[in-house]
């Protein structure tokens, strides 16, 4: 189930969406740009292990805090970039046009150092390094769903190769996705996570860490040019509601 696009109208560009893309994809291009052997040392220094914090490795390779900032610009391939970085632009714009560009990097930042934490109590002995957005991210849809509950997302569903699009509330969306990740990562409580795979806690701690964020750093309303009756996006409401042909609002 990928987000295709969403209902939410605002004012202001979203430049930290922007940079926090431009980022992404300059550090991923540097990965790639590196000999195996030293590609292995980049992400042993900027990559989180829980281990060199919670487990045996503490004593032999203590970790680095700084890495439960850095692990979340670095991505382990094409597709895991191009997911994450689809996502942050289908959610981001709107979460920062309400929060403002410097709340917005504040907010980001913090979801992902709490998805950081939340993966490394969860896996105290894992060796496996843990990098990607997608804990940041999943704090940006939890402020999304919280901000913005009504909102008409376009979700599409890949039925063989026919992609399959239709509406759906955000809520909804939300809470569906954060199904799949509680599920697994309840599951995967006290399992070896040395095989690698998908960072189920990082997810659910950004998530959790946006939701409850959502009403302290949104913007004042008084700060926020009040909206008018003919600029919404197809018949839409500032919320991402639709408008149901109800006439002006504010």
């Amino acid at each position: 189930m990928l987000p295709y696009s969403d209902g939410v109208a605002r004012r202001y560009p979203p430049v930290v969406v922007w940079l926090l893309i431009a980022i992404c994809a300059l550090v991923f291009l540097y990965q790639t740009a590196l000999p195996p052997h030293a590609r292995e040392r980049f992400l042993f220094h900027t990559a989180l292990v829980p281990a060199r914090f919670l487990g045996d490795l503490r004593l032999l390779a203590p970790g680095d805090p700084v890495v439960f900032l850095t692990n979340m610009f670095l991505h382990g391939g094409w597709l895991h970039l191009i997911l994450n970085m689809w996502t942050l632009w289908v959610f981001g714009p709107a979460v920062e046009d309400r929060l403002g560009p410097g709340r917005f990097l504040s907010f980001y930042l913090v979801c992902g150092l709490a998805a950081g934490l939340a993966h490394a109590f969860a896996n105290p002995s894992s060796v496996v390094p843990a990098l990607g957005a997608s804990g940041a991210i999943a704090g940006v849809i939890g402020c999304y769903a919280r901000m913005f509950p009504a909102a008409r997302l376009v979700v599409m569903i890949p039925i063989v190769i026919v992609p399959f699009f239709f509406e759906l509330p955000a809520i909804a969306f939300a809470l569906i996705w954060f199904a799949m990740q509680a599920i697994p990562g309840l599951l995967s409580l006290g399992q070896q996570a040395d095989a690698g795979g998908i960072a189920w806690w990082a997810h659910i701690g950004g998530f959790a860490a946006g939701w409850l964020l959502a009403p302290l750093v949104r913007r004042p309303r008084r700060s926020y040019r009040a909206y008018y009756g003919d600029e919404g996006r197809y018949g839409f409401l500032p919320d991402g509601r639709r408008n149901g042909g109800r006439g002006p609002w504010g």
